[in-house]
């Protein structure tokens, strides 16, 4: 079996709005074998660079497409592919868009090796479990109202856990406690909540606002208070306070988890389709599992980084949760077939061969820009 085709499709809704929901556009590689198997993985990233890093040709040594790169070789050694893409693009990768898009061939690869093997891509790793917990993952609304109308349909939905984020949260201490309130009244003291202050308060700032946060609201963890490149405040602040710190959407290598290990963050938040794919991301759960440290997938994407995700936490060595998504989006919500099914808090993990998901053509064709 060969790799005959490497698809990058770039989807993107009509409106493209700034805010914090990367399912506006997206980008989704196909690969397509000989045999005709096919496998898709999803790039976190900006579609349209991860795009034209697919698709580039030939060009001198270490400056090629991945596409190029791939076709005619066995899908069945994703580990093999995997170092075959970063030596290709060593003078212009080795981090960044590069690495987010070896991300989505990486996953497409193991989707068709589990295809291939006729088992569900946990199998390939050894399966630990068959679902995973889920916590709820949504966005600050503008108004207590709708804070607590959100909280209700986390409850109805079946959550025990439920993360708000971003939207504005952490620039009015007094706003960001009214809605927790608000929020935690709702949700009442049985179903753990967190927050995520989207990477915008400084050091000191998070020094004297996170052990309140903390405490006043029982948060099962704070997530993303600082910048991301603020090692030093992170160990500053994690040195400072009981509850546990979470961060890590946006890295790519391990090196950078070690860091943050190391700096005392006790939560990491790998993305499947950012760090390097599925080849990656286990590893990084190893290491995280090693240090006693929890690991738990950023998932906001569609339904391909979902379904990649709960494969790889169904083998990780712990799983304490994976990121559910609640937002309204189509490229969130319609386009894959075959969602893992939700039930009482818990994501059941296909068992499907491979990742278990397709995409509706339909929703491909209407989405699909050049």
């Amino acid at each position: 079996m060969k790799i005959a085709s490497v698809e990058a499709l770039r989807m993107r809704a009509p409106k493209v709005e700034l805010k914090a929901d990367g399912t506006q556009e997206v980008l989704v590689v196909r690969v397509t074998t000989d045999t005709g198997l096919v496998g898709h993985g999803e790039a976190v990233s900006n579609a349209t660079v991860a795009k034209a890093i697919v698709d580039a040709p030939m060009s001198a040594p270490f400056r090629h497409g991945l596409g190029v790169v791939l076709v005619g070789k066995d899908p069945c050694d994703p580990e093999a592919r995997w170092q075959d893409m970063y030596e290709a693009t060593r003078w212009y990768g080795r981090r960044g868009a590069v690495m987010h898009a070896m991300a989505a061939v990486d996953t497409a690869l193991w989707d068709i090796a589990g295809q291939a093997a006729g088992q569900p891509c946990h199998a390939l790793w050894g399966t630990r479990r068959t679902r995973v917990r889920a916590y709820a993952s949504v966005l600050f609304p503008p108004t207590l109202r709708e804070g607590a109308e959100l909280a209700e349909r986390c409850l109805a939905a079946g959550f025990s856990a439920v993360k708000f984020g971003w939207n504005g949260f952490g620039a009015d201490e007094a706003w960001d406690h009214a809605m927790l309130r608000e929020i935690r009244r709702v949700l009442g003291d049985d179903v753990a909540l967190m927050v995520d202050v989207g990477r915008v308060w400084t050091a000191d700032e998070a020094l004297r606002r996170a052990p309140r946060l903390i405490g006043a609201f029982d948060l099962l963890w704070l997530e993303e208070p600082l910048h991301e490149d603020d090692i030093d405040g992170y160990r500053r602040l994690t040195a400072a306070v009981d509850g546990r710190i979470a961060a890590g959407e946006t890295e790519e290598t391990e090196e950078f988890f070690a860091r943050m290990i190391a700096a005392g963050v006790r939560v990491i938040q790998p993305d499947v389709g950012r760090c390097g794919g599925l080849t990656v991301a286990r590893r990084i759960a190893s290491m995280a599992h090693a240090a006693n440290v929890w690991c738990v997938p950023h998932c906001f994407g569609t339904g391909v980084n979902l379904a990649a995700s709960l494969q790889w936490m169904a083998a990780a060595e712990d799983a304490p949760f994976n990121e559910y998504p609640l937002t309204a989006s189509p490229l969130r919500n319609d386009l894959v077939i075959g969602l893992p099914r939700l039930v009482d808090g818990w994501v059941e993990v296909s068992t499907a061969p491979g990742l278990g998901v397709a995409l509706d053509e339909t929703v491909v064709r209407r989405f699909t820009v050049a």
